[in-house]
């Protein structure tokens, strides 16, 4: 029997890796960064119909067996969304370290930077960016993040990720969850705000 750790581990691996495939142009530059804009992955949110069983996507709404779409359907306009999520919201997510390297802060090198970011959503529960953070500094450091998750430039909601301690050197993954999938995001944008 796999102890919850070991799931936990195993799954948060599995997240890594793809989206270390699935990275685009915009988000591999070589020159460290600490803040990092993020727009979802192509296939964008999903909604299943409980009734039918029907999976909808952006790219299948409107055709298929139930005939054309009425005009409701043709109305209807995931960018004009004007809910969000009211205040801060602050999660202290898992720190998977993944590697080492010689710390190199300075004059042009941030104490913390964020690399690799995807933003997907996960069906029917919640969008989530996957990142790496580097600690280039010779001592332990607890960064902080805040994460914007927008939709067609207006807030949905405002996260503030409380990280733990991390090692001169360490490079790691974490895993940051939005808002809830029944909300659209378009693109999230994560900085360091401390150190």
């Amino acid at each position: 029997m796999l102890m919850p750790k070991t799931i936990l581990a195993a799954f948060f691996a599995t997240t890594l890796a793809s989206a270390a495939v699935a990275q685009s142009p915009a988000t591999s530059s070589s020159a460290p960064r600490s803040s990092i804009d993020i727009p979802a992955t192509p296939g964008g949110p999903e909604f299943r119909d409980p009734k039918t069983g029907q999976i909808w996507t952006p790219q299948n709404v409107g055709r298929g067996p139930i005939g054309k779409p009425t005009p409701a359907d043709l109305a209807f306009d995931p960018l004009a969304q004007a809910a969000r999520i009211e205040g801060r919201v602050v999660q202290r997510p898992a720190f998977v370290p993944v590697g080492w390297s010689t710390p190199t802060a300075g004059p042009a090198t941030p104490l913390v930077t964020l690399d690799n970011a995807s933003l997907r959503a996960v069906p029917s529960r919640r969008w989530q960016v996957v990142l790496y953070v580097n600690n280039n500094s010779a001592g332990t450091l607890a960064p902080m993040i805040d994460c914007r998750f927008t939709n067609a430039g207006k807030l949905v909601e405002d996260t503030r990720v409380l990280m733990p301690g991390i090692g001169a050197g360490v490079r790691g993954g974490v895993v940051i969850h939005g808002p809830k999938t029944d909300l659209f995001v378009d693109r999230a944008t994560c900085r360091i705000v401390s150190p």
